[in-house]
């Protein structure tokens, strides 16, 4: 370490003292100028109380180089000095993605061809129009090469008049080059450890994501070695960087991850607890089965989950059995209920290794699944209804009348299927834990969450204190049988209106078609069953082969998304436009297959009193709609440790990181946040 800092600094001290003789030998003039700059407007004529970009353009000549705002191991970045009339102010200066230049393993972070750093100005309120608006830059900077470094001064000066706000159109597309060269802020939280000076950071970024020789910048002295090796590491939706800390390692970093191809991460670094080797990947593992197995057993009372009640309360209802028969019910019901999350969660893991962007419930964006799962529960909805009885098929297919170990296992399947389409308390951070764990930890995990939703059924075969709390089976249970139909029916109509916001209106009226089909052939073969006939099931399989592929056939004709007039469709680039104003943010993402989203949106968001609320204290809404699928939705979840909806954000002025709000929400939730917002 010693010997390489004195190196560095010879270096530059050689560099610094032979500048002038070497510019004095090889410059035609002294007056040329090595890096030419000026300064623009994206529009000469700002609008009072509003702003406009400003771009100071630099252009190194042949082969000298400018510096980054943190220029490396030499070097020096620019300062400048703005002189500007009252009521105009100037923001922080953003800085383009820079390049590496490493000679004789001494790094600098440099700018080797035509850049711009774009500035924000503000026009206070209230200022007349036409007035002169003379803005002045003075700038200081180090102009280098390989072999020399000449110091520049430059006096840029532009004036503006207060006007509209109208777009220069003659810079409209080299401020729309300079603003893409800009690194995009991450928006969520990245935490580093340090270790025996080994410093490691963890990035939420989705694997879908292409990266092509990556390189972190540190926008904070000495908080790494900026000429180290850096190591890169995929997990997932997880980027792990390691490099070696700096000599000064601080609780927090600014640093710029580029990605290759031109495209960069702004990212603020926080430390995090220094897990002992070998125990955060456990710990991590641990906390998120503890969070799948709580959320599923609260999932069997959010709203989300009417199927399931209805299909387990019959088999309570048929425990009377003995303890040996009860166990066995319970053990397959547990069985049915993991493996279907087992396999859910294994298609999502792989479709997302390859590529796909996907979350939690991603079965429900396709309308060929919903459309079968409609058709299915039409079947159970008619059978608890008495219209036909399933006794007759064999192989497991009775479901929930079986009171047999096959029966118990599609109970639990289907259960599972049908509930896990919301994320509840502890389940969000749980799944979004699991899809960036190891595959074999993540699949853990979604066991778990089956686990967690069959304990209740689980500790009902095992515990026979429960058992004689059940009321004894008779005649009552005909009567509860034909009672539970109606909550499938309800949900065949929920399931019918999901299907109608994303499928068109002509694919609807198929889909509806085909369940009254279906409905005819079951109600055959009721009138066969009770005529004690052969055969008896032809008709329902008839009815259902024909069915079947008619209706997925006209599932491909989607329907428009349409955006409620008084919310913003969410946009990353829209939004930190927002983040930078003066005005609170609420985000929020749904999806209308997402009985908790619809349930907080008629309790909490969509109320009079909340949007009351909401104009007083000026608070901008946007709204992400994920009922299709959406990639760029899926990565924003992901980068806040969720896969799946719903996921309410609230962004206070001033303050970097937004609040995530409880998946419930109460009445007055909103509210009191308009309220206390300052």
């Amino acid at each position: 370490m010693k010997l390489d800092s004195l190196k560095r600094l010879l270096l530059w001290l050689c560099l610094s003292l032979s500048a002038p003789m070497l510019a004095a030998a090889d410059m035609p003039g002294a007056e040329e100028v090595l890096i030419a700059s000026s300064l623009h407007a994206a529009s000469p004529t700002p609008a009072a109380n509003g702003t406009t970009t400003l771009a100071i353009k630099m252009t190194p000549q042949g082969e000298w180089h400018g510096y980054w705002k943190q220029p490396g191991d030499v070097g020096l970045a620019p300062r400048l000095t703005w002189h500007l009339p009252d009521g105009v102010s100037v923001g922080e200066v953003a800085y383009p993605l820079p390049q590496t230049l490493q000679i004789d393993g001494i790094m600098n972070h440099v700018y080797g061809q035509p850049y711009a750093l774009l500035a924000e100005l503000s026009v206070a309120e209230g200022m007349a129009l036409g007035t002169q608006l003379p803005i002045r830059l003075d700038m200081q900077y180090l102009a280098c090469r390989h072999d020399a470094c000449v110091p520049e001064r430059a006096s840029l000066q532009i004036t503006l008049h207060v006007g509209h706000g109208e777009a220069d159109a003659a810079l409209a597309a080299n401020f729309t080059k300079w603003r893409q060269a800009l690194p995009r802020p991450l928006g969520s939280p990245v935490s580093f450890t340090v270790d025996k000076q080994r410093l490691r950071l963890e990035v939420p970024l989705p694997a879908s994501i292409e990266i092509d020789e990556p390189h972190l910048f540190s926008a904070t002295k000495q908080a790494i070695v900026d000429a180290a090796p850096q190591r890169f590491e995929r997990r997932g939706d997880l980027l792990i960087v390691e490099t070696r800390a700096g000599a000064s390692p601080a609780e927090a970093f600014e640093a710029t991850l580029a990605l290759g191809n031109g495209l960069g991460l702004d990212l603020d670094a926080r430390l995090a607890a220094a897990p002992a080797r070998g125990e955060s990947g456990t710990t991590a593992l641990l906390l998120a089965l503890a969070g799948a197995i709580a959320g599923g057993l609260l999932l069997n009372l959010m709203p989300c989950v009417f199927p399931i009640l209805s299909l387990k309360a019959m088999s309570l209802a048929r425990a009377g059995a003995s303890a040996r028969a009860a166990r066995r019910e319970a053990l397959a019901y547990t069985a049915g209920v993991m493996a279907t999350c087992m396999l859910l969660g294994g298609v999502l893991l792989a479709m997302r290794a390859g590529g796909a962007q996907l979350g939690w419930a991603f079965q429900l964006q396709d309308p060929r699944m919903i459309l079968l799962l409609l058709l299915l529960t039409c079947v159970i909805a008619f059978n608890m209804a008495g219209l036909f009885e399933l006794s007759t098929l064999d192989a497991g297919a009775g479901l929930t009348r079986r009171s047999s170990v096959a029966g118990a296992f599609w109970t639990g399947a289907l259960a599972a299927f049908v509930a896990t389409p919301c994320t509840g308390p502890f389940m969000a951070a749980a799944l979004g834990t699991a899809l960036i764990l190891p595959p074999l930890a993540g699949m853990l995990v979604f066991a778990g969450l089956g686990f967690g939703i069959a304990l209740p059924f689980l500790l009902l075969g095992f515990v026979p204190a429960l058992q004689r709390r059940m009321p004894k089976p008779g005649l009552w249970m005909a009567t509860l049988r034909r009672l539970l139909a109606v909550p499938m029916f309800l949900t065949m109509l929920a399931l019918s209106w999901v299907l109608g916001q994303q499928v068109s209106a002509n694919a609807l009226t198929a889909s509806l078609g085909c369940a009254m089909l279906l409905t005819f052939g079951l109600w055959l073969t009721g009138l066969r069953q009770r005529g004690m006939k052969p055969q008896a099931w032809l008709p329902a399989v008839l009815a259902a082969a024909l069915v079947i592929p008619l209706g997925l056939s006209q599932m491909s004709e989607r329907a428009t998304q349409s955006q409620p007039a008084n919310r913003l469709a969410f946009d990353p680039a829209k939004l930190e436009v927002l983040r930078a104003g003066d005005k609170p943010v609420f985000l929020y993402f749904t999806a209308d297959w997402c009985m908790t989203c619809k349930v907080n949106e008629q309790i909490a968001i969509d109320r009079r009193a909340t949007e009351q609320a909401f104009a007083e204290a000026g608070v901008e809404v946007m709204r992400g709609d994920w009922t299709q699928g959406d990639p760029g939705i899926t990565a924003f979840l992901a980068q806040h440790g969720r896969s799946g909806v719903p996921l309410y954000l609230w962004y206070t002025p001033g303050q970097r990181e937004p609040r995530v709000l409880p998946q419930v929400l109460g009445p007055d939730s909103l509210i009191d946040e308009a309220r206390a917002t300052p």
